[in-house]
């Protein structure tokens, strides 16, 4: 019998170790997200993440080198704390937009558990500000492309205090949902959409 060399086309397999699965890497950032929740970050186990998502710890090393490479491009997969820039037609409009949006965001289980235990591990270790500075930051162009469309539309002064109204469009939302841990009605963010829209024009 003629015996075949190792290097036939036949015999050589891809090896399955080498082959990075998406919808693997999708089961593991939503294990990383469960075990976060749960835990924390400080205490999240790369063994347990694994584990929820039916795989080994090798599947997570072959894709990111640490847990805060792991963690940083699970956030970014999920854009957590992005939202769209659809012109609505008005500032008023754009307000009551972004508000839905961050609304339902901040309403997500997982996000409630997560975003003050990133704050938190911030204040007790430099390893998550890079990250939770990204978030903050792409919340905000979205922030500046409704202010930038609102002075286009001359709604708006060109030389408004920028930083003010940003941190007047998030803060309500967040302090009640995430610090308060309340809900808001559509009534509540209608109210909260006029109040705002008239807080801005005056920053």
């Amino acid at each position: 019998m003629e015996r075949k060399s190792i290097d036939d086309p036949e015999r050589r397999k891809p090896s399955g170790a080498a082959v990075i699965r998406p919808e693997l890497t999708t089961a593991l950032f939503r294990a990383l997200f469960e075990e976060w929740a749960a835990t924390g970050y400080a205490a999240v186990s790369l063994e347990r993440v694994a584990a929820r998502a039916g795989a080994g710890k090798a599947a997570i090393y072959r894709r990111w080198p640490s847990k805060l490479e792991f963690a940083c491009e699970a956030i970014r997969s999920v854009e957590v704390m992005r939202l769209g820039s659809t012109d609505q037609g008005s500032l008023k409009a754009d307000i009551g937009a972004y508000l839905q949006a961050t609304r339902t965001v901040l309403r997500h289980p997982l996000v409630r558990r997560i975003i003050p235990d990133l704050v938190a591990e911030r204040l007790r270790s430099n390893e998550l500000s890079a990250m939770l500075h990204g978030i903050a930051e792409a919340r905000r162009q979205f922030g500046h492309r409704l202010l930038d469309r609102a002075i286009a539309r001359n709604e708006l002064r060109a030389d408004l205090d920028r930083e003010l109204a940003l941190d007047l469009l998030f803060a309500p939302l967040y302090s009640r949902i995430i610090v308060r841990g309340r809900n808001f009605t559509k009534a509540d963010l209608d109210r909260l959409r006029n109040s705002l829209e008239a807080a801005v024009r005056a920053c």
